[in-house]
């Protein structure tokens, strides 16, 4: 098998779109038997719910992971059964978007994933619901400036605030209680940042979501999982994932930890990787790598038309 030099890349949530995965299921029986499976799993039209909203339904954090999963998975399977005998050099999900990258990897079952992503989503909307969170975009201010802000509001305002995602050079999101991003979004307009807060109740990739961790734990631990066929990047650590038991643990350890996509790329980059493909809905993450790496050739697949010459 043929290793490119192309790392493939997995969106998460908020990459959610009424229509997505439609237009490849009508056009591949590949994409068609992914959704179908999924809507088997899950014991409801989640194809329906993807392809024709409503917009409401699908944006529901129980329903937008699986959805998002099984657009990335029906739009990668698709590209593999076009190519079967190429494979990227490493690949990578953005939160969500791991278990995508795991499926990919030959790492999780998407069946497993399926399971594992719903109850993911139910545990992090019970979490949000006992303890709402806010989760806030910061621009202008270096990483070390962002975490620092961070612990600095935590400490002034006795509530939690730390960084969720370090998305790119200039782009971090923060994430905790209502008064420790407040406090927050106070010391970033002083430092001269812009901070923006984004329409959530949940504060992922932070303390708060430690009881939704715990009990995820459980369900983590009784899936099988493989070592990966091909290096899958970490969100946590920004390296390979190994093991089923490394596996395990980023998979709770996660829900909780910064997601640390731009060392994620740049590791991907130092590897050989020189066009990164976004497989699923939306463009969020090939435009994350430009800011990354400038000189990355970027490609998205999520349409028949998207597979031309990919």
């Amino acid at each position: 098998m043929q290793t490119t030099d192309s790392a493939f890349i997995f969106p998460g949530q908020g990459s959610q779109m009424v229509g997505m995965g439609q237009a490849l299921s009508q056009a591949f029986e590949v994409a068609r038997a992914t959704f179908a499976e999924a809507d088997e799993i899950l014991g409801f039209a989640l194809s329906t719910l993807c392809f024709a909203g409503p917009p409401d339904q699908l944006t529901e954090t129980r329903n937008a992971q699986p959805a998002i999963l099984t657009a990335s998975t029906a739009a990668w399977r698709v590209w593999q059964s076009l190519q079967p005998e190429a494979r990227p050099c490493c690949v990578a999900g953005h939160s969500l978007g791991e278990y995508s990258a795991l499926v990919a990897a030959g790492a999780l079952d998407f069946a497993d994933a399926i399971r594992l992503t719903r109850v993911r989503g139910e545990l992090m909307a019970r979490a949000g619901a006992a303890h709402p969170g806010q989760m806030a975009a910061i621009l202008k201010l270096s990483d070390d400036q962002v975490a620092a802000l961070c612990a600095q509001a935590a400490a002034e305002s006795g509530d939690v605030v730390q960084v969720a995602n370090y998305n790119a050079p200039g782009q971090v999101v923060i994430s905790g209680g209502p008064a420790g991003v407040s406090a927050a979004l106070a010391l970033v307009q002083a430092a001269g940042g812009r901070g923006r807060p984004l329409a959530v109740s949940v504060a992922a990739h932070s303390a708060l979501m430690a009881p939704a961790a715990a009990e995820f734990a459980e369900r983590v631990a009784a899936t099988p999982f493989r070592a990966p066929q091909i290096p899958v990047i970490a969100n946590i650590t920004a390296r390979p994932l190994q093991t089923p038991d490394e596996i395990r643990t980023e998979l709770v350890g996660q829900l909780t930890s910064s997601v640390q996509w731009t060392a994620s790329v740049r590791w991907m980059a130092d590897a050989g990787a020189t066009r990164f493909v976004e497989f699923g809905s939306g463009e969020v993450l090939t435009g994350l790598v430009k800011r990354i790496v400038a000189d990355a050739q970027t490609a998205n697949i999520r349409t028949p038309e998207d597979l031309i010459g990919a």
